[in-house]
């Protein structure tokens, strides 16, 4: 493992515009034209910038020649690269000022951040810290930096070590981060600190946040709109974590039928918050239907009836007499302290329609006193919505994995939000570039159900293009949602992802076109690997039995980095709860490398053979791009051994690259083992793939 080199600019003002993740993919581009070319010119710009997402959609490329031509007299002028980053935040600007509405995007938002101003929200900030000061306090490691003061930079001092945000991860989804693995020593060193951002952010993105722009040299230089940005997004999914039905099956009074009931299940948390505020508001006598948490709400009306709703023991009329704002505001936030809620907001913020602090305010009303009551008759609804536990973690796991590869769509629920096709067309084209021919799909709001199916049946034809087993599958069945076939059809995708990966690692290394992986490439690699380490056991498949206590893969992570696994805190694996141990510690080690891994700890004491196969491909797939390969062939030529992401880093126009610095020399992969599978594993590898093949419609 190696420690991270970050892309440095000599003026501090332009490096402070970018974050390292931009400036490496920035960085990338420019070397690139400069090794075809010799050199890099003004000219060569126009055809750079128009790839990137952000400009694409605003400008043509002689659009951008018109725009540098008015700052630059000579198109074949030579430019270094802090020139080239310069250019780019001009014609930022420019899309900002051609999008007025970009500029003010709330750090809640799954956007990318502007490269143009990064402004602190002071009133956010001093909130988020009010958060960690109370959900905090008792931390035994955190307890003596707290409480912070919001008026200083101690929130961000704090964060550069990583600790502050991986615990509170733990507070938003308890469990996510076993906190045997975070480094917590008085003073870390720098890899230490690395191998603490990464962990969090591999356990961001296993929540729901957004991370495609944010980097673990972001986190070290503690980048306040950075900083804030994810700790919004982990508060927001603490506040938001009751809005569904599974925790609190009755939301199921705010809808009629089983048909509006799979229509809420679809909903994103905030839209549920809004449709169950508006049903009490409706109930109230309220007639204006609150769309936002901003202007619907900067009068402070609505909270006004609201409250007088859910809590009349406290409630007057002075709230609703009162035709001052600031005033109304004032009283609102009195009965909410009554009512034992957290002070999110102040007056100002109300008034002033602050998005993020009035979605948090309106969530703690509503864990305090959500006013609903259990109706019988409506909760079978829910109830032939609920799914089995394997199902429910698989939608989990997929739904994850598709937020990490930054599509433009935000799923929320896997089998309502893919029944349209688009979201999986955007899929597909990111990890099978060029495969969906977009001028035969359909953009949603989709009116019209064939469209849908002409979607859908896109993405089958492309699914067996990709030699996906889908027999007797259409684009209809989606459309259906058939359950069974979604999840078999996803587990496919996301296999054929992570092959596809380890296969371009090959291609890389070799200098030319390689052979595809196997599942038993994989396996003789982890076994092999294990082997290597002087360690005995072994994995005889992916749904071997004697996987469920840990150890095997304890072992494994421990070959890849010797140094990463701390022994005295593993089980011997023989109950129940000592598989659970080593399960979540599993995880979290996997990830504090740099794994971009989304199963539970279930998946491995059940050993369940999806996600085994894809936990030991993820591990091999940071194994493989470490400079410690080397060592086990002859030595291999590189400028730049640094790794700094195991995982695909994000790019400034919010695209995948997978930046592999130095070349890997030696895939230690056993080529043979891709024509003829040993024959101790034979049987069960072969068949690998039964359980997902679709013989038929359900």
């Amino acid at each position: 493992m190696s420690s991270f080199v970050g892309v440095f600019v000599s003026d501090p003002w332009l490096q402070s515009q970018f974050t390292q993740v931009e400036l490496r993919t920035l960085k990338s581009k420019y070397v690139s034209v400069r090794t075809q070319s010799g050199r890099v010119t003004v000219g060569d710009l126009p055809s750079i910038f128009v790839k990137l997402k952000a400009f694409t959609e605003m400008f043509k490329e002689d659009e951008i020649k018109a725009m540098l031509e008015e700052s630059y007299k000579d198109m074949d002028e030579e430019i270094d690269f802090e020139s080239f980053l310069r250019a780019h935040i001009n014609l930022q600007s420019r899309a900002t000022s051609k999008s007025p509405g970009s500029k003010n995007s709330s750090s809640f938002l799954k956007a990318t951040t502007t490269t143009v101003h990064h402004s602190i929200n002071e009133s956010e900030k001093a909130s988020y810290v009010a958060h960690i000061n109370s959900y905090l306090a008792e931390d035994p490691f955190l307890k003596k930096y707290l409480p912070l003061d919001p008026s200083t930079n101690a929130l961000f001092d704090l964060a550069k070590d990583g600790v502050l945000l991986c615990k509170l991860i733990n507070v938003a989804v308890p469990g996510t981060i076993d906190e045997r693995a975070i480094n917590t020593k008085k003073a870390l060193n720098p890899w230490e600190r690395n191998e603490n951002h990464t962990l969090c952010l591999n356990s961001a993105k296993a929540i729901g946040c957004t991370v495609v722009n944010i980097g673990t040299q972001d986190l070290i230089e503690g980048r306040p709109h950075l900083l804030l940005g994810l700790i919004s997004q982990i508060i927001k999914i603490q506040l938001l974590a009751d809005l569904n039905l599974k925790k609190t099956p009755q939301l199921v009074e705010l809808v009629d039928d089983s048909k509006d009931v799979e229509e809420l299940l679809g909903l994103p948390p905030e839209k549920v918050l809004l449709k169950w505020m508006n049903f009490h508001l409706k109930k109230a006598g309220y007639e204006k239907p609150v769309t936002n948490f901003s202007s619907d709400v900067k009068d402070g009306e609505a909270y006004a009836f609201l409250l007088n709703t859910l809590a009349p023991e406290h409630s007057g009329p002075a709230a609703l007499d009162t035709k001052d704002p600031t005033e109304r505001a004032n009283m609102v936030l009195a009965h909410a302290e009554k009512l034992d809620c957290k002070r999110y907001l102040t007056p100002k913020d109300i008034v002033e329609g602050s998005p993020n602090l009035n979605l948090a305010f309106v969530a703690q009303i509503f864990q305090h006193r959500n006013g609903l009551t259990v109706d019988t008759k409506k909760m079978s609804f829910a109830e032939m919505m609920t799914d089995d536990a394997q199902t429910s973690r698989e939608e989990r796991c997929f739904r994850l994995w598709i937020n990490s590869l930054g599509i433009a769509t935000y799923v929320n629920n896997v089998f309502e939000d893919i029944r349209n096709g688009w979201v999986l067309l955007e899929v597909l084209d990111k990890v099978s570039p060029e495969s969906v021919n977009w001028k035969q799909a359909s953009k949603p709001p989709i009116k019209m159900p064939f469209r849908k199916v002409e979607n859908c049946n896109q993405v089958v034809k492309i699914g067996k293009q990709l030699n996906f087993s889908l027999v007797n599958v259409a684009g209809n069945d989606i459309v259906q949602g058939n359950k069974k076939l979604i999840l078999a059809f996803l587990w496919q995708l996301m296999r054929f992802t992570m092959l596809q990966l380890l296969k371009n690692l090959r291609s890389h290394s070799q200098g030319k076109k390689g052979k595809e992986i196997t599942d038993t490439d994989i396996l003789n690699w982890a076994n092999n690997k294990v082997k290597k380490a002087g360690r005995t056991s072994q994995m005889e498949s992916f749904r071997d039995k004697n996987l469920s206590n840990g150890i095997f893969f304890l072992e494994l992570l421990s070959a890849v980095e010797p140094r990463v696994v701390n022994w005295s805190v593993v089980t011997k694996g023989e109950t129940e709860e000592d598989k659970k141990l080593n399960a979540t510690y599993i995880i979290s080690v996997a990830r504090k490398l740099g794994c971009s891994i989304f199963l539970l700890p279930e998946e491995i004491i059940e050993v369940n053979q999806k996600m085994i196969l894809i936990l030991t491909a993820s591990i091999m797939y940071w194994s493989l791009q470490q400079p410690a390969e080397e060592s086990e062939s002859e030595s291999c030529p590189a400028e730049d051994s640094n790794i700094p992401d195991a995982s695909p880093a994000a790019s400034v126009d919010g695209e995948s690259e997978t930046p592999l610095d130095g070349e890997v020399c030696n895939l230690a992969i056993n080529d043979a083992a891709s024509d003829t599978t040993p024959s101790d594993t034979s049987p069960e590898v072969e068949n690998e793939e039964s359980p997902d093949k679709v013989e038929g419609k359900d």
